[in-house]
């Protein structure tokens, strides 16, 4: 089954990739399905942003769609960057917002945090489908690791030894993340949706 994911972020769709392709899908980016559209994410939450960028690319391609909205809450920072993870205080870099995130708790003996995924997957019928992952953790005193992107280098999920994500293999990340935990919801309900 072809399956577009609706996104332009190059990590996010090999992320997806790696996790669906095993599983008999063909998976397609939303430009190499000459999709080309930047979705506004007006939602208040993960969820209506993921709707909002499915439904998008489903009423142009008409095929099945996965888009998802994820971002990093930080306690001490009142849930902040949250929905605006990739866009935080404006800031232009991936390296910048990180700094951003670590300057705001320099003072603080909170450190916990959480990755959050939603994911909104429509069928072929056109009916939107919610599952969301969450993966609790803290966030390191620097950047570590050159692997993954996003807030990788900073983050320190609960299960992981003390490791920044971005300093484990990328197998950690696909097995162990937000991503993954949603995507595993997903793949369950699809089982169950063609009977198996």
């Amino acid at each position: 089954m072809e399956l577009i994911i609706a996104t332009n972020n190059a990590g996010k769709v090999r992320e997806y990739k790696e996790i669906l392709t095993p599983l008999g899908y063909q998976v397609f980016s939303q430009g190499e399905k000459d999709v080309h559209l930047e979705v506004e994410e007006t939602g208040s939450t993960f969820q209506e942003n993921a709707m909002l960028k499915a439904r998008a690319v489903y009423d142009i391609a008409r095929c099945p769609v996965l888009a998802d909205d994820s971002g990093l809450e930080v306690r001490a920072l009142g849930g902040a960057p949250g929905i605006y993870s990739a866009r935080y205080l404006g800031l232009p870099t991936e390296h910048a917002r990180r700094m951003a995130i670590l300057d705001g708790l320099r003072d603080q003996a909170d450190r916990s945090a959480r990755f959050i995924c939603c994911i909104c997957y429509i069928d072929t019928a056109g009916q939107p489908h919610l599952f969301t992952g969450v993966w609790p953790g803290t966030i390191a005193l620097q950047e570590a690791g050159e692997n993954g992107f996003g807030y990788d280098p900073i983050f320190i999920a609960e299960d992981a030894q003390g490791h920044t994500t971005a300093s484990l293999p990328l197998t950690f990340k696909e097995t162990h993340s937000h991503r993954a935990k949603a995507v595993g919801l997903l793949m369950k309900w699809l089982e169950k949706e063609k009977g198996l």
